[in-house]
């Protein structure tokens, strides 16, 4: 771990001149972790609050080696000393930013409350496959020093620190969420922002250093989303389409991007993985859209929408026309590939980016779903005849909901996907899944001419858990993927 001395030097905020030896955790470039060695556990975030169950969120470990006699099932529960959590995102307290810095290691999952403010610092290293609570930050003493709630996304930094996104204050207004920074052993420093220098909404970012730029994303206000979803609350203004370009690691917000109504709800973000590159993409949940943001000769920086889903009409729903609603992707670790799910149609997609301003189709599958067959609810075509999809059984157990979290095999051959978003919004729309619980499934994915198979021996069904159905949430690898690892 890095030590307090170095934890608060002159690059307290990120710089990245902090890691000068080698030996650090994950590895030198994107391309060298392809070659890393395959998976053979994830850590999955599974979910009580707002099931009905009171019982603590915990975390499970699920084997993931074809040649263990406990494949494809969870080994490992980890309860949360709490009730009512609400397990969400994880991140790493270092990644393959601090990789030149021997004395810093990829020991602690940090797992962000995003209800009730916890967040929860994991020890990984003394016993993989079951993981033990190393401490836990008070939603209280955040309050107290920050004014922040609800934290969401967390990354690690090249100096040690830990960055937390925090999406509204302590009533779950918006207005006054930012970014908590802590140091190397979970204890809070200050925010990360200048003063002034505020999200207008909070959800997920991404930095890069050698641009010298970090840009976040908008969800909307705690006390809108938290309640479920309402399409009177986008009106209303209490969600947002907004991304925010500060300088790194300053900390001052240099630019707002307003992406208009082609970009409400941009969640996920991801920069290229190559730290060379000064363009990534942004999933616009609402208007499922992926939108693609560069920087310009001026060093502002633009957007423009290069693929967008077409809502489906239909027949039997809430409302006239279903949005796909993308609410995950990621881009593989050479960039040749991003992936990203529509959780309402219920559909995964492959693209080609070696062109990030056209992105080419390249593979899809549909794994769930509010259309698939033997849905109340039918697409309704052009000509007016109805439709639904087909999707396959697997192990002899239907899949339910729609594809949500994905993550990614170092190689690129390997897409585990789970199907909870937020207890809120799975009641709201696929209730199902809270009576049976979510779960994993892995689907493999063709690196040379593009295509997507379902794997038809993995299943992880969270229905079948000791305390009753669960919801499965992010998944991470203990050697790091490709959407927690940032490069320097």
């Amino acid at each position: 771990m890095a030590t307090e001395t170095e934890v608060v030097a002159p690059v307290s905020n990120g710089g990245g001149k902090g890691c000068c030896k080698y030996g650090g955790p994950g590895y030198a470039t994107p391309l060298a972790a392809m070659s890393g060695p395959s998976e053979k556990l994830i850590y999955v975030t599974a979910v009580y609050t707002g099931t009905g169950i009171d019982k603590p969120d915990y975390l499970a470990t699920v084997d993931v080696d074809p040649s263990s006699p406990s494949y494809s099932s969870v080994i490992h529960r980890l309860p949360m000393p709490f009730v009512g959590d609400e397990l969400h995102h994880s991140g790493w307290n270092s990644c393959s930013s601090c990789h030149g810095d021997a004395s810093v290691d990829r020991r602690y999952l940090v797992l962000p409350s995003l209800i009730s403010g916890r967040i929860y610092a994991i020890d990984t290293k003394e016993n993989p496959r079951a993981p033990s609570l190393y401490k836990y930050v008070d939603p209280k003493e955040i309050a107290d020093k920050t004014g922040l709630a609800f934290p969401h996304t967390a990354h690690c930094l090249a100096t040690g620190e830990i960055l937390v996104s925090c999406l509204g204050d302590e009533e779950g207004n918006a207005k006054g969420n930012g970014f908590l920074l802590l140091d190397s052993d979970f204890n809070i420093k200050n925010r990360w922002e200048k003063p002034g220098h505020s999200p207008l909404y909070g959800y997920d970012f991404w930095y890069q250093p050698r641009h010298k730029t970090m840009i976040s994303t908008s969800w909307g206000a705690p006390k809108a989303f938290s309640k479920g979803f309402d399409l009177q609350h986008v009106a209303d203004g209490l969600y947002g389409s907004h991304l925010h370009v500060y300088s790194w690691p300053g900390g001052e917000m240099k630019q707002l991007i307003d992406l208009g109504p082609t970009g409400l709800l941009p969640l996920e973000i991801r920069f290229l993985h190559d730290p060379s590159k000064d363009t990534g993409f942004v999933g616009s949940a609402l208007s499922s859209n992926m939108i693609r943001f560069f920087k310009n000769s001026d060093e502002t920086w633009s957007h423009e929408v290069v693929i967008s889903v077409k809502p489906l009409k239909v027949e039997n729903w809430i409302l006239p026309e279903m949005p796909g609603l993308i609410t995950d992707f990621l881009i593989s670790l050479d960039d040749r590939f991003i992936y990203f799910v529509n959780w309402l149609h219920g559909d995964i997609r492959q693209y080609n980016i070696e062109d990030p301003k056209t992105p080419v189709l390249t593979g899809q599958i549909w794994v769930g779903g509010l259309l698939q067959k033997g849905s109340p609810v039918n697409a309704v075509g052009e000509d007016g005849n109805t439709f639904q999809f087909e999707v396959p059984q697997i192990k002899g157990n239907s899949l339910r909901g729609g594809p949500q979290m994905i993550q990614l095999s170092l190689d690129g051959k390997r897409l585990y996907a789970t199907n909870s978003l937020f207890s809120a919004w799975d009641r709201q729309f696929y209730p199902e899944i809270m009576e049976k619980g979510s779960h994993i499934i892995q689907i493999d994915v063709d690196t040379e001419k593009g295509g997507l198979t379902i794997n038809p021996d993995f299943f992880v069904d969270f229905g079948d858990e000791p305390d009753g159905p669960s919801l499965a949430h992010e998944m991470r690898y203990p050697g790091g993927d490709c959407t927690s690892d940032i490069w320097i």
